[in-house]
């Protein structure tokens, strides 16, 4: 993989947080003069200097190994599959979490939104999806927008879509991750459905998901969780989204659905 220059990375992270050299200069305790040389290829700095410089831009594991990769440093993190033996442990932990999770849907995404982990209770999920978005790689964010989708099933369409853009924008100003990029242009470029009004503010604290089943209407909340301190680029970038009923009746369906009632 071609790493781009450590000057050039360092420029596209500080303009994105919107700081200037100064700023990051004075953040991370070194002179401006010397950032500047580092930015222009003209200093070569320390593997301790790059990471202060690292916390102070946030930047995610993915994007430290790069920077630190440019500068002829070797990565801090790594990255091993979900499905590899030396995950075998923590892929255990999600399966428990998701499991434990049922009769209500959870599912664990990576960070392009690719479903890497579900419990039976996501069937009433998709249950009107076209398989044909349900090949892997499994996408969730376009399975939920797609006209082949749950669009048509969303009474809140449009508040719904708005939630999910807005979240994949908080995500890209993060990471600047070029597959979330092309993802989001994707969801945005999907036809409108009947169901989409303005997605304008939402009553309450939270965006619901309002589905209509083949068993009922049925209300969700979402919450989603991360692991604390990975040190595995992998894991810092898995996600688990778990749903809950909204109201009882929508309780009442699921538990019912699940044989639990």
């Amino acid at each position: 993989m071609q790493v781009a220059p450590l000057g050039e990375q360092l420029r596209e992270w500080r303009t994105r947080r919107r700081m200037s050299q100064m700023d990051l200069a004075l953040d991370s305790e070194i002179s401006t003069r010397h950032l500047s040389f580092i930015e222009t290829g003209r200093s070569k700095p320390s593997a301790a200097m790059l990471g202060r410089i690292a916390d102070c831009l946030e930047l995610p594991h993915r994007a430290r190994n790069a920077m630190l990769l440019a500068a002829g440093y070797a990565p801090d993190y790594q990255e091993r599959a979900l499905d590899s033996a030396e995950m075998a442990g923590m892929r255990a932990i999600v399966d428990h979490v998701l499991k434990g999770h049922e009769p209500y849907p959870a599912l664990a995404v990576d960070r392009h939104w690719n479903m890497v982990a579900a419990n039976d209770a996501i069937a009433i999920l998709i249950e009107q999806v076209s398989p044909a978005l349900l090949v892997p790689p499994v996408n969730v964010l376009r399975i939920a927008l797609h006209p082949d989708g749950l669009a048509p099933q969303i009474v809140n369409f449009g508040a719904w879509r708005a939630h999910i853009l807005h979240r994949i924008d908080l995500q890209i100003e993060a990471s600047a991750d070029a597959g979330l990029i092309a993802l989001r242009e994707e969801l945005a470029g999907y036809d409108r459905q009947a169901n989409d009004n303005d997605g304008g503010p939402v009553s309450g604290i939270a965006v619901p998901l309002i589905l209509d089943t083949i068993a009922g209407r049925i209300s969700f909340v979402s919450t989603v969780t991360i692991f604390g301190t990975p040190v595995d680029i992998t894991l810092s970038e898995l996600a688990i989204e778990a749903f809950f009923p909204a109201d009882a009746e929508s309780a009442g369906l699921l538990q019912r659905l699940a044989g639990k009632s």
